[in-house]
């Protein structure tokens, strides 16, 4: 599977008044996104497997929150989730032990975070900067999460993420396909 240097991460629950989930994705991926995280946990498998195809009639590939969906291209799940046996996946961590252990039961990426602070995730500090150093030595994907925006995408990179996973800078905003370009003006647009 081929990971790109941006993942975008779906929330309908923080998007700018009047935008729907599907046009926001469709946005995104005009700008450039070439992956989308299908989250809206809170959805049917239903709902969440019509999203994914709509995410993929608008050019996306789709990485699932915690559970496969039809068509899916990887799972992004969380600690302690079982692992998929058919399909590439990745994990939530918050540490450089949790980066470890993923990489040693064979995740392809992982999410560490939060990167800064952000609105998603209030009360929670952001991982130091020597856990990314740690995690870059794992020899594993590294995503940065949480609070990353065009302002911090480059510190991020500078700290030893691979790429970025960005939700709330994107949902919240009233031209995500300007913040995905922007986020893509400093991280570029290949797969690395």
């Amino acid at each position: 599977m081929d990971l790109p240097r941006l993942l975008v991460l779906t929330d309908r629950s923080q998007l700018h008044l009047g935008r729907s989930l599907a046009r926001t994705v469709a946005e995104c991926v005009s700008a450039g996104a070439t992956h989308v995280v299908v989250r809206e946990l809170d959805e049917t498998e239903l709902a969440r497997t019509a999203l994914a195809a709509a995410c993929e009639a608008a050019g996306a590939s789709v990485i699932a929150a915690h559970t496969p969906l039809y068509g899916c291209v990887g799972v992004h799940l969380p600690l302690g989730a079982p692992v998929p046996a058919d399909l590439p996946f990745g994990r939530s961590c918050h540490t450089a032990d949790e980066v470890r252990a993923a990489a040693v039961e064979g995740a392809s990426w992982v999410t560490l975070g939060p990167f800064a602070s952000t609105e998603s995730k209030p009360g929670y500090e952001p991982v130091d900067r020597a856990v990314y150093d740690a995690a870059a030595e794992v020899g594993i994907r590294v995503y940065a999460l949480g609070g990353v925006t065009p302002d911090n995408v480059a510190d991020a990179i500078a700290a030893g993420a691979d790429g970025v996973a960005v939700m709330g800078s994107v949902m919240r905003a009233e031209d995500p396909a300007a913040v995905v370009g922007a986020l893509l003006d400093v991280l570029g647009e290949a797969p690395w």
